[in-house]
Formats: structure tokens, sequence, C-alpha cells
């Protein structure tokens, strides 16, 4: 790096319900390494639903072990268990069939009520960082980012939303959650963006080749660190039932799109890194892997004591080994030098 390189740095997080937990633990382990808060060394924050989440709590300075602790403590009121059923036939969870014919699995009243906790009545004017946060507007049928309103891109739409209604837009999973209504944006209705963002590295890259990186601006040099959800990407034996409905995919209809998309955001990058003129390092912290027999207990909606308990080991093992990687320590050497106020 020389002295004339004035470096963009952008953080992404993927969604992933309360698989969020893995990404909160491995940023976690940056913070402890880097004796740091993440907010003061990335000029943007991105994410996607539960990373939408994480985005902006971090862009508050709350520690990532103060996000840790809320899906310890408010992930199992938020995804409550549930109790198996007959349905014809055969055994399901009684939160399946809610999912199928009532209108959803999960309330959002706790999960509202723990947002509330989080960040108060602040406004996305009060961040400490630009921000990209992926959702969808189901009013105008079209996909929606949340941004700081900065002065480059001449933005005035998103400073005055409350943080908890931007969180539970961009989290809104359909089938899981009900639609998000937000009456600063004329009562309009969002759901997650996990359903077009999942991996919201490209929303960012773009956000700062447009405005902030290149010939003409501020930033002449682009990082980008990726930190992803855990995946269910072991595969599945060939052979199985072809005409599948709703009930024989259950959650894994909302995995495979998830993590299909994840997936080729992350190819991409990789590719358009090596072939654009403007310098991008980008670094991508991957899923842990895991077994068939862990499956169960890595799901978007499980949040049992022995699932969390998984999750944060792996959380912890992944940020253990990344945190003495060169390429991560980089994004550490120097704070960012966007100033959002």
């Amino acid at each position: 790096m020389s002295e004339s390189d004035k470096i963009f740095k952008i953080l992404t997080i993927d969604g992933g319900g309360i698989k969020g937990l893995y990404s909160a633990q491995i940023l976690k382990h940056l913070e402890e390494k880097f004796n740091c808060q993440i907010s003061d060394y990335f000029d943007m924050l991105c994410g996607t639903s539960t990373g939408g989440l994480i985005a902006l709590a971090l862009s508050l300075k709350k520690p990532a072990s103060e996000i840790c602790n809320f899906y310890d403590e408010d992930g199992p009121k938020i995804f409550p268990s549930f109790r198996k059923i007959t349905f014809r036939g055969k055994k399901y969870s009684n939160g399946t069939i809610k999912q199928l014919l009532n209108g959803g699995k999960f309330s959002d009243k706790n999960l509202k009520e723990a947002l509330v906790r989080i960040f108060g009545e602040k406004k996305l004017a009060e961040s400490n960082n630009l921000l990209c946060i992926p959702s969808y507007n189901v009013t105008e049928a079209r996909p929606f980012v949340f941004k700081f309103d900065h002065k480059e891109g001449d933005l005035n739409r998103d400073n005055k939303a409350l943080y908890v209604d931007v969180a539970l837009a961009t989290s809104a999973a359909p089938t899981y959650f009900p639609m998000a209504e937000i009456p600063y944006y004329d009562n309009k209705q969002f759901i997650d963006g996990g359903v077009w963002g999942n991996n919201p590295t490209l929303i960012g890259y773009l956000e700062a080749l447009q405005y902030f990186v290149g010939a003409g601006k501020q930033f002449n040099k682009l990082k980008i660190l990726s930190v992803s959800s855990l995946s269910l990407t072991g595969g599945k034996p060939t052979g199985l039932k072809r005409n599948r409905s709703f009930l024989d995919w259950k959650d894994e209809l909302f995995e495979t799109s998830f993590t299909g998309q994840s997936y080729f955001t992350d190819f991409f990058m990789k590719k358009i890194s090596l072939l654009n003129d403007i310098p991008v390092d980008y670094v991508r912290i991957p899923s842990s892997e895991i077994s068939s027999s862990q499956e169960d207990l890595i799901q978007l909606d499980v949040a049992t004591p022995q699932a969390l308990d998984l999750i944060r080991g792996k959380g912890n093992d992944m940020g253990d080994i990344y945190r003495k990687r060169p390429e991560i320590a980089e994004f550490f050497n120097q704070e960012k030098l966007y100033r959002t106020n």
C-alpha cells in the first residue's frame, strides 16, 4: 500500500436467521484481536436480514459481544420451539403447519421488542457509517436498499427512518414473519432482503463504485470483507422425491435460495476483482463445514440451547482461524476515512 492510496473499506454480512450468531462471534473475535470497534474501521456496513441487524447495531458502535448476547438471550424468544403434530398421516412441527396455513410461522412481537431495546428511537441519520441494508418493497414490487443519506448521491430519503423499522423490513422472511409495514414510507410493506440479496456484497460494491471509489472520486482503492452465515452446503443424495410440495421442501426451500444467491455473489466477486481496473481486495470468511448429523440444529429458526452452543462454537472456531490471517489484519491497519458526521 502506497502513501497515495485512499482506501474505502466495506464490511458485508450475510443473512441467515438465528445463524447470525455465527457471524457475530467472528466479529467479536476481530474486535478483541484488534482492540477496536468495527464501526471505526469500515466506511460502509452492508447486511441482509439477520446480517442487517448486525450491521445496524455495529453502525451505532454496539460491541459485537453485545450482539452475540442478543442472539443468546432473545433468540429462543424470537424463534420458539414447536411440538410435533400429525398432519395428513405424517408428523410435522406445528410451526410448519402454521407456516403453511395460518399466516406465518412466528409473530414479530418478540423480535420488535428486542429491537426496541437495542435501538430505541434512533434514526438512520445517527449512523456512524454508510449503510446498505437490502429489503424488498412489496408495495412497489422492487428491491429496496435502505441507506445512510450520503451527500455524494444527494440522497434525502432514509435518514429519518427508525432503526427498528429498517431492521424489521430487512428480516421479514416470507412465511416466517409478517411483512413489515412502515408509517414513515406511507405504510409501504417490505419483506426480507434475502429474497434477492442474501449476500449483500454486490450491493456495497456497486454503491462504492458509483459514488466513492474511482477516477474523480474521494477514494482510489476498495477493500471488502465479507462474512458468511452458516450454510448447508453438504449436498443431498441422488434419488430424492422429484415432485415436492411445500411440506416436502419446508425450510430447505429458503436455505437453498439463500445459499445459492450467496454462493453466486462470492463467485462473482472473485472474478470481478481480477477483471476490474479499480483495485479491489476481496476477502470472504466462509461458512464452517456442517456434518449431516448437525444439519437439524443449523437452521434459520432453531434456537434451542444445543443449536446455540453449536452455532456459537463454529463461530468461535472460525473467528480464531481468521483473526490470525494477515489479510484480515490489513483491514485494521488504519481507521476509516469517511465520516458521516
